[in-house]
């Protein structure tokens, strides 16, 4: 403190105890902590600024009401932070808690409600997935490896249209729902399977990743409205361009035996993949997502072999350009 900002008027700790409802041995303890300045009288007792350090208590008492920490309280007398500054990191932090303390409820509420014997089957999963947000991140890096080496930055927008955020609030059928997306990414196996799905057979013949993720992601986009309609799957541009631009990325062209190419060793029945897409329903409610609409290309592609097949023989090939 200053000249300036100190009054004439000096009061002894006790005084000071008083006047602002504090303990001495805390008021003590601020002062060894070099929160709150005083200086000696002749007889060698603190000695207080009574309007500084009144003022200085009382807000420091307040913030402490509010469940600020110390440290935090301390760069607001320092002037370090302002008092705004402290209450919305405080505020921030209490969103955390709360989150964390309402999945745990949604969880033993969960576990509660099981029957006897669903009970250890339940506490297993759960117990595997005590947070929302770390789930939610697992799930983010799932497909990220899905999707690499497609950069960050590209696959953002996806992400956020595919990947859930975990419930502020949870209800039971939410916190065991995504629990079982954690179990499900968690197994090694669906990596291979859905990789296989996105990118189709002979993946290590792409060329262009980035430009096939770019075009099917365009194609998945339109798919959407019919998939959103309940169109049934068919032939037709959207599942031209889908192939065209596996073809493309491939160095080859749409053709007949390539359509069969992109069905073998398909993974699109995987029951894993079905029950990842079924789940996040549950979440997104309307909204298509990429698992949908990939069925529905799956579905129109094997449908279009199947009538090829049915039909008088092809040529080997089709050109890309040709009229259909």
């Amino acid at each position: 403190m200053t000249d300036d900002t100190q009054s004439d008027v000096l009061v002894s700790i006790g005084e000071l105890a008083r006047s602002t409802g504090l303990a001495v041995r805390t008021i003590r303890f601020y002062c060894d902590e070099g929160i709150l300045e005083s200086q000696r009288s002749a007889g060698g007792h603190r000695m207080f600024d009574a309007d500084t350090a009144t003022e200085r208590l009382l807000l420091l008492r307040r913030l402490r009401a509010l469940g600020l920490g110390l440290s935090s309280i301390i760069d607001v007398l320092h002037g370090e932070r302002s008092i705004a500054e402290a209450i919305a990191t405080e505020s921030a932090r209490l969103d955390i808690e709360f989150k964390s303390l309402a999945w745990r409820r949604a969880s033993l509420r969960a576990i509660e409600a099981a029957t006897p014997t669903q009970r250890a089957e339940r506490l297993a999963l759960l117990a595997a997935a005590q947070d929302g947000g770390v789930v939610h991140d697992c799930l983010v890096q799932f497909w990220r490896r899905i999707l690499a080496p497609i950069p960050r930055t590209d696959i953002d927008m996806w992400v956020y249209w595919n990947v859930p955020e975990p419930p502020a609030d949870p209800s039971i059928d939410e916190v065991v729902a995504y629990a079982e997306l954690a179990a499900l990414v968690a197994d090694p196996d669906i990596n291979g399977a859905v990789r296989q799905q996105y990118w189709r057979n002979q993946s290590e013949l792409i060329r262009d990743r980035r430009g096939l993720y770019i075009d099917v992601d365009d194609v998945l986009r339109d798919v959407v409205p019919l998939v959103s309609q309940g169109v049934r799957p068919h032939a037709g541009s959207e599942l031209d361009r889908f192939v065209n631009a596996h073809a493309r990325a491939r160095g080859e062209r749409d053709s007949q035996r390539f359509r069969e190419q992109l069905l073998i060793d398909a993974t699109d029945s995987d029951y894993r993949i079905h029950r990842y897409w079924a789940l996040t329903e549950q979440f997104f409610g309307t909204r298509v997502t990429v698992g949908p609409t990939h069925d529905w290309l799956y579905n129109a592609l094997a449908h279009s072999t199947n009538l090829a097949d049915a039909q008088a023989p092809q040529p080997a090939f089709t050109p890309m350009n040709s009229p259909r």
